[in-house]
């Protein structure tokens, strides 16, 4: 285990660089984990991340001290000064320890006849996390997501997924329009004008459930290419649902239908 207590430090400098960059991690194709469910998640799926980096304080908590005495030689561990290790962290209250990760790969291209998650313009990093989180419960592999979209390889979005990344092949910049053109199923974006509601539909094929941006919605050449409009129903006085809510519920539906 390497200690590391300067700032100055040439590793410490390459670590701020991936929390904080989106350039950085895409150049290095490597992840930034936040906490210890979302590394015991890695575990899980792929292995050992090529890096854990812990806290002092972090050292001294249980749950650490056992998986860093389960941890093999082959995944390196550094050891920070807690002042340095906050600098990294993505949330008010640091988890104590995080670990650097080769970026998963995905399927090369968007397959037209798979479910589909259909996201254009979510910019909101926890949002976007609960998104995905919901997309990997429902059993949703495929997500597309348009250019100005928050990074879904972002530390704040993995925390907020809380491992759901991995269980899903996420395709960042996508043609949004191109891809519904050719889809082979029916593709559904919610609308509060629309007639038709959610539980009228048929979704035992495949599906393309699209979903817009916080404050704008779905694009409007998005909405005019999606198949169909739908609308939740909102008996109460809320005026919309936030859309984490809306891709939950909807996606949810669809595993209702196809379970019975």
């Amino acid at each position: 285990m390497k200690r590391i207590v300067s700032r100055e430090n040439a590793h410490f400098r390459e670590l701020r660089k991936l929390c904080q960059g989106g350039r950085e991690r895409r150049k290095t194709g490597c992840i930034v984990l936040d906490g210890m469910h979302l590394i015991e998640a890695h575990v899980e799926r792929f292995g050992l991340p090529q890096e854990i980096v812990v806290s002092e304080s972090g050292l001294e908590r249980d749950e650490i001290a056992r998986f860093l005495a389960g941890v093999a030689v082959d995944s390196s561990v550094t050891a920070l000064a807690d002042a340095l290790f906050g600098e990294l962290a993505v949330v008010d209250t640091p988890s104590g320890i995080m670990a650097v990760a080769t970026l998963p790969g995905c399927s090369a291209s968007l397959k037209p006849d798979a479910d589909t998650l259909v996201l254009d313009g979510v910019q909101d990093p926890g949002n976007l996390g609960s998104i995905l989180r919901s997309a990997a419960a429902a059993g949703f592999r495929q997500v597309a997501l348009s250019p100005d979209c928050a990074q879904a390889w972002s530390p704040k979005v993995l925390r907020a997924a809380m491992g759901g990344h991995f269980f899903l092949d996420i395709h960042e910049g996508c043609d949004l329009l191109a891809f519904l053109s050719g889809f082979r199923g029916e593709s559904i974006v919610t609308a509060l004008d629309a007639v038709d509601v959610l539980y009228t539909l048929d979704l035992a094929g495949p599906v393309a459930w699209v979903f817009g941006s916080e404050g704008q919605g779905v694009r409007p050449e998005v909405m005019e290419a999606a198949g169909r409009k739908i609308r939740i129903p909102m008996p109460g006085k809320a005026e919309s649902l936030n859309v984490a809510a809306a891709a939950a519920i909807c996606l949810f539906e669809t595993v209702r239908q196809r379970s019975r």
